[in-house]
């Protein structure tokens, strides 16, 4: 069954905390300026070694347990379904279709392409 740790369960997560496993964190993205993005995706945390002076794990990038908790959690041990991980590439929109699509134009998307063409050939109103 996944762990989760809430923010107020920071010293917890820290006795908890197993060296060299991953722990997820959920983020929040703002989406206006990108509205196909994912609203949430999901960053994962490897603590690697203990901190010198206080013994608290830290990750490569010098956080510690209690500041992921605190800051970013609730943390979880297993990672979430259904959501992408953060630096993961989004969701190709405009991907290529493959051979045994076909697809019929009617009229109106016709006429659309062809009025198009017409406004973008002409050499003195094409944008360079």
């Amino acid at each position: 069954m996944p762990k989760t740790w809430q923010p107020h369960q920071e010293k917890k997560f820290v006795r908890e905390l197993k060296l060299g496993q991953p722990y997820y964190v959920i983020r929040d993205l703002e989406t206006r300026g990108a509205p196909f993005e994912d609203a949430q995706r999901y960053e994962e945390h490897v603590f690697t070694e203990r901190s010198r002076l206080t013994g608290t794990p830290r990750t490569d990038g010098g956080m510690t347990a209690t500041q992921l908790c605190r800051n970013w959690g609730p943390v979880y041990d297993t990672p979430p379904r259904n959501m992408r991980r953060s630096g993961e590439p989004g969701p190709q929109v405009g991907a290529p279709l493959g051979r045994d699509y076909t697809a019929y134009l009617d009229e109106a998307e016709l006429r659309g392409l062809d009025k198009r063409l017409r406004d973008t050939s002409d050499p003195r109103t094409r944008r360079i």
